[in-house]
């Protein structure tokens, strides 16, 4: 995300955590930032594994029942 496209938020945050990062010379807002971005990135993760649920199983019985594909060029 570029620095153009950030917007003032308000946020209600712990006190105790808010003194301690600062204690600590944290970016509190960067931290909030980055701690939204990876609960947002773990959000889409979570419902791209819902929505594909069939098609991951699919494959998974695809393997179960024929092997992985190409294995025979494997070096292992």
């Amino acid at each position: 995300m570029s620095p153009k496209a950030k917007k003032a938020t308000e946020l209600s945050l712990n006190d105790a955590l808010i003194a301690e990062a600062i204690a600590l010379g944290l970016d509190v807002s960067n931290a909030a930032e980055d701690g939204i971005a990876r609960a947002v990135k773990a959000e889409k993760e979570r419902r791209w594994k819902i929505e594909n649920a069939e098609a991951i199983q699919a494959a998974n019985d695809y393997v179960a029942k024929h092997g992985l594909p190409f294995a025979k060029y494997r070096n292992w």
